[in-house]
């Protein structure tokens, strides 16, 4: 996914926006003429030709012209899909539900963010107690009348009584910070800029943050300029950002990301730094003393060097520090160790390694709360501090437990759920009396006991047994007839665990299918799973892939010409090498900011952070393999590839859009049918931000191309499932 790993929640979000689509057969479409270059790049004496190297200059006169002429083309195909409108009209009514997310607890507030439907963005809340009243505190949506400055990160002091904020020029990941009083609610004049990949940490004395930020890039390159250099600050309120206390850096490790974060006595600062988005990290500590006057100046101290594991704090009582670690452990435990004796001889183990991988853990009350996955399904449990196993929390259905919050001095714990049928409900659960409340339940206009949501099995090429949820009408015909999307993602440790998007009743509503692989790469079971699909193991996500595809087909739930494929980011490459590698296996595809050229993405804004990931093509080794599947070099001209639709936007600086630029120029001068290639390129949004707008008409079209491509040619009558109301 490329993406930071504090922001690996995002790949869900993303994937509300990007389900499948249709498409029309008819002469061979007119593209706009791309031009192809003499380029030649030399890797160890193997010559690579780079054709379209020229749409790297993302602000070329030339490119801008090509875009629009694309932009252009792909919304006159979409004018003709029939049922795209009704499509349209359906999102927009199933979107429009209130939203709300997990509480956040700050001295005696709550904090968190509630969107009434359609809003652009979801404004910042407040309230006293668990029984306060809600106030709107920040509304993103009066910053821009488009959306176009987008509220990406938010976080109270430890009292309560300040908001620190970022706000983004497109929901780039460039970040400019500013701090709200919250009683008052009135902006401070503090603005920290440059930020990006960072965290907010308050010390407990409200009187600054701890942050992270790289140099400012040179003008007019913010979005493809290359980020290194990243280092830690301390930012104290009322005061200038020239004269913010630089607290750590690392220049002999120019692409590592720093990271700071409190503990919630005030009195330590762990400093994380992690090489990219390596799944490993290593861990300093500085010891602030005392909470109402924190020693910026008191030494740092190494805990945890050697890279190579995950050293997560969790919480610490006193002297004593609880850490969610992966040594020894890839599936995870939770051990607790005196600040002053880290060395792992003296862990005292306080949940051992199971079956389950632990995906995030905190403190509660004095307890541990754990969030596990099982057979990529959620488990939340509660263990004293000795360990012993207290209680495990209910949970509605098989699903997802996301936004965990919780302190080690309260007995309240607020968490989300949701699964493929079950909208993100909020719940409330009370450490000292063991009873859980519901906080906050959408109403959805859907009716999901029509449907049904099932967990199999397959095994892949090479046997490795794979888990894949499928979600469709109950008393489903398996004839091969039915319209099926296939989505998985395979990178970054990044687990996709069920989750409810409004996209998904509009598609199950067409007679569609939806199908989630838990391929190898993803963090489903624990760090082997991640490393079978990760550097020279990468071959095994697109063969995983595939034989999903190939078992949807045997299994007679689909046959090819109507089954559909979808990634987004690192899902949107695989999208690209599984079209490029078996075009004849799939039916329509849709790839969406994918990393298409793996021999240049190091070269452009964060990339070299996922070298960790993928490896890069200025290493022999690393080349021979990422020649062999980066999309836009493994395009071959007179194929038939399938009907393609790949999405990117202008202010996307994760994965640059000169990636799906490249690719949907060679696959258009390449294809050898009538199978249409569009390119679609979205304005003032990022890799993970658009306004609720821009995001219903994207996911509209997206849908409405599948669809017409996989055999849907006509809206269901009336929308039965819609509820009151109808369509």
């Amino acid at each position: 996914m490329p993406a930071h790993p504090r922001r690996h929640a995002c790949a869900l979000a993303v994937l509300a926006a990007v389900i499948a689509a249709p498409a029309l057969a008819a002469a061979p479409l007119q593209y706009p003429p791309a031009r192809r270059d003499a380029i030649v790049n030399d890797y160890f004496g193997d010559k690579v030709p780079a054709p379209y190297q020229w749409m790297e200059k993302l602000n070329a006169p030339a490119l801008k012209t090509w875009i629009g002429e694309e932009n252009a083309l792909t919304h006159r195909y979409l004018e003709h899909v029939a049922v795209r409108p009704w499509i349209e009209q359906r999102l927009t009514r199933l979107w429009n539900y209130a939203k709300e997310g997990v509480p956040l607890q700050a001295g005696r507030f709550l904090f968190f963010s509630r969107n009434s439907g359609l809003q652009n963005q979801s404004p910042v809340y407040v309230q006293e107690g668990a029984g306060g009243t809600p106030r709107e505190l920040l509304d993103p949506n009066t910053l821009s009348p488009n959306g176009n400055i987008a509220l990406l990160d938010w976080q109270p002091s430890e009292d309560g009584h300040y908001l620190a904020y970022g706000l983004s020029q497109g929901g780039s990941d460039w970040e400019t910070l500013h701090v709200m009083d919250v009683s008052s609610g009135k902006t401070l004049s503090d603005t920290v800029r440059w930020v990006k990949f960072s965290g907010i940490a308050w010390t407990r004395d409200g009187k600054g943050f701890f942050y992270s930020r790289y140099p400012a890039p040179p003008p007019g390159e913010a979005i493809s300029d290359r980020v290194e250099n990243q280092a830690l600050y301390y930012h104290r309120l009322g005061t200038p950002q020239s004269d913010d206390v630089l607290i750590y850096k690392r220049p002999d490790l120019p692409e590592w990301i720093i990271g700071g974060e409190v503990s919630h006595d005030g009195r330590f600062l762990f400093i994380s730094l992690v090489n990219g988005t390596a799944n490993r990290n290593e861990l300093f500590v500085k010891d602030l003393g005392a909470a109402a006057a924190p020693r910026l100046d008191a030494p740092i101290k190494p805990l945890f060097t050697k890279n190579d594991a995950v050293y997560q704090p969790i919480g610490t009582v006193g002297d004593t520090v609880y850490l969610q670690t992966t040594l020894d452990a890839p599936r995870g435990r939770i051990v607790a160790f005196n600040v002053a004796h880290p060395q792992a001889a003296d862990w005292r183990t306080v949940v051992p390694q199971t079956g389950a991988v632990i995906q995030s853990a905190s403190l509660a009350d004095g307890r541990v709360l754990v969030n596990k996955l099982k057979d990529v399904k959620s488990e939340l449990d509660l263990y004293a501090a000795d360990g012993k196993h207290l209680a495990t929390l209910p949970l509605p259905t098989l699903g997802s437990v996301g936004g965990v919050s919780s302190h080690v001095d309260s007995m309240h714990v607020y968490y989300a759920f949701t699964s493929f049928l079950y909208p993100t409900t909020i719940y409330g659960y009370d450490v000292a009396d063991g009873k859980t409340r519901t906080v906050f339940k959408p109403d959805v206009p859907f009716d999901p006991s029509r449907y049904e949501t099932v967990q199999v099995f397959y095994h892949s090429k090479d046997g490795t047994r794979i888990p894949m949820f499928l979600t469709y009408r109950k008393g489903l015909k398996r004839d091969g007839l039915n319209p099926t999307l296939l989505y998985a993602y395979g990178g970054f440790d990044i687990s996709i665990t069920p989750s409810f998007s409004p996209t998904l009743p509009v598609w199950l509503e067409l007679g569609g299918v939806y199908a989630v692989a838990n391929i190898r790469g993803g963090g489903e079971y624990g760090e082997a799973w991640h490393k079978a699909g990760m550097l020279g193991n990468k071959q095994n996500v697109f063969d995983d892939f595939a034989w999903a595809a190939k078992w949807l087909v045997k299994n007679h739930y689909t046959e090819v010409k109507r089954l559909g494929i979808q990634g987004y980011s690192n899902g949107g490459l695989f999208i690209g090498a599984s079209i490029t590698e078996r075009p004849q296996l799939f039916g329509a595809a849709y790839a969406g900011a994918g990393v298409m050229d793996m021999l240049r993405y190091q070269k452009f804004s964060g990339g070299a952070l996922w070298a960790p990931e993928y490896g890069t093509a200025d290493v022999k080794k690393d080349f021979e393999w990422l020649i062999k599947y980066s999309p836009v070099q493994n395009v071959r001209a007179g194929t038939c590839y399938p009907p393609t639709i790949i999405t990117t936007a202008d202010h996307d600086d994760r994965v640059v859009p000169s990636h799906s630029y490249k690719f949907a120029a060679a696959l258009q001068h390449a294809q050898a049918c009538a199978n249409p290639i569009l390119l679609r390129v979205e304005t003032d949004t990022s890799h993970n931000y658009m306004p609720t707008d821009k995001r219903i008409r994207q996911s509209a079209d997206i849908l409405a191309f599948m669809a017409n491509n996989l055999g849907v040619t006509t809206a269901p009558e009336g929308a039965p499932d819609a509820g009151p109301g109808g369509k």
